[in-house]
């Protein structure tokens, strides 16, 4: 029995021992790795914005019809479209870059969308804003696939809150809300409602029984002035 005992402490101790060296070893690499897992999250985020700086000029246009023989005359097609639906003049020095998205389908007659890249934001920035009035076209911002499929997540959200009466649109792959002051003091005015007609009744009522006894009491006045001129004595017959 001691000697089992004296094995089982000799084992504790030299298991405590070997835990003890490879914490110490390990220390280094767990805080190494912690490192390196700071970097690549910078790493991620500097991709990211990379990306992104790469497609903030560029956009995507749906439904263009697919005839051209080549880039140029693709180019001169979608000038005129602008210039027509939006009146906004592009010129050649303005596009950086511009051709068909994906591999061109014998079976299908759809047109392929148009990637079109400006030289600068601001040419791109004055067609978003004025894309509601094309009339055979759509065009939409180029996002990578993981921003088209976030942004597909946040729809439902974004119909709930413009149901709200809320402002809500889509900035990137977020999604920003504002209470709309409007909806909100209309719901201020819907609730605290004016005094309804019965309020209001007894207050005529109250008007009216007042005319009446006005001139119930004008009437008793004549009546009583008549009777007081009559029972005053004759002076004239006496004399």
């Amino acid at each position: 029995m001691e000697m089992q005992s004296q094995n089982a402490e000799l084992k504790d101790s030299i298991t405590n021992s070997i835990m003890e060296k490879m914490d110490e070893k390990l220390i280094p690499i767990i805080e190494e790795n912690k490192n390196l897992k700071t970097k690549v999250e910078k790493l991620e985020k500097e991709i990211d914005y990379l990306k992104r700086a790469e497609k903030n000029d560029n956009i995507i246009v749906f439904g263009l019809e697919e005839n051209e023989k080549s880039s140029y005359e693709l180019l001169q097609k979608l000038k005129q479209t602008f210039n027509q639906d939006l009146n906004i003049k592009i010129e050649e020095y303005d596009i950086n870059k511009i051709y068909r998205l994906g591999k061109r389908k014998r079976e299908s007659n759809k047109p392929r969308p148009v990637l079109c890249s400006f030289i600068s934001n601001w040419k791109k920035t004055e067609i978003i804003k004025s894309k509601k009035n094309l009339k055979t076209i759509y065009i939409a911002e180029d996002y990578s696939k993981d921003v088209l499929e976030k942004r597909k997540e946040l729809q439902a959200k974004l119909i709930e809150e413009r149901q709200k009466g809320n402002i809500a649109y889509l900035k990137y792959d977020k999604l920003i809300v504002k209470e709309n002051n409007y909806s909100q003091e209309k719901r201020k005015r819907e609730i605290s409602a004016s005094p309804s007609s019965d309020n209001n009744q007894p207050k005529k009522q109250q008007t009216v029984n007042t005319i009446k006894t006005n001139r119930s009491n004008a009437f008793d006045l004549m009546r009583y002035r008549s009777s007081s001129l009559s029972n005053m004595p004759n002076t004239n017959k006496n004399q």
